[in-house]
């Protein structure tokens, strides 16, 4: 029997924000609070994250979120593939590995070529390449 709009709104899921199927929705702004840039620095999507041994857990508590990207980080990833194997933003695993980096539980690697600009002449070689075929 098809959902009547006139029923009560307690016939209705108790809260619009909780789907069935996933679960509790929780907002990107909600896992960052509100921040929008990491600290410390910007973070290019290339960047790989290692999960360092840490001794102990800073003094700050830290969101399951922030145990999983430590958890996923034990072998070098880049921020791109643990933002796709944990399934949140870029952005949001931005914001959340500068947390860890500030507190010394990941380190970073940015490639070589990703922190420096592309070399002009190469590009010209290669455009020259390109034509001559």
């Amino acid at each position: 029997m098809p959902a009547d709009p006139m029923r009560p709104a307690h016939n209705r899921l108790a809260n619009d924000w909780l789907d069935r199927d996933a679960g509790p929705v929780v907002r990107p702004y909600a896992m960052t609070q509100g921040r929008v840039a990491p600290t410390g620095g910007e973070i290019d999507m290339m960047a790989f994250v290692l999960a360092t041994p840490a001794e102990s857990e800073p003094a700050g508590r830290m969101q399951p979120e922030h145990h999983a990207i430590v958890a996923a980080a034990g072998e070098p990833i880049p921020v791109v593939e643990l933002a796709s194997t944990l399934d949140l933003s870029v952005g949001v695993v931005r914001v959340l590995l500068g947390d860890l980096r500030s507190a010394g539980l990941i380190s970073m690697y940015e490639p070589p070529a990703a922190s420096r600009p592309h070399d002009v002449d190469v590009l010209k070689a290669v455009v020259n390449g390109l034509r001559a075929l």
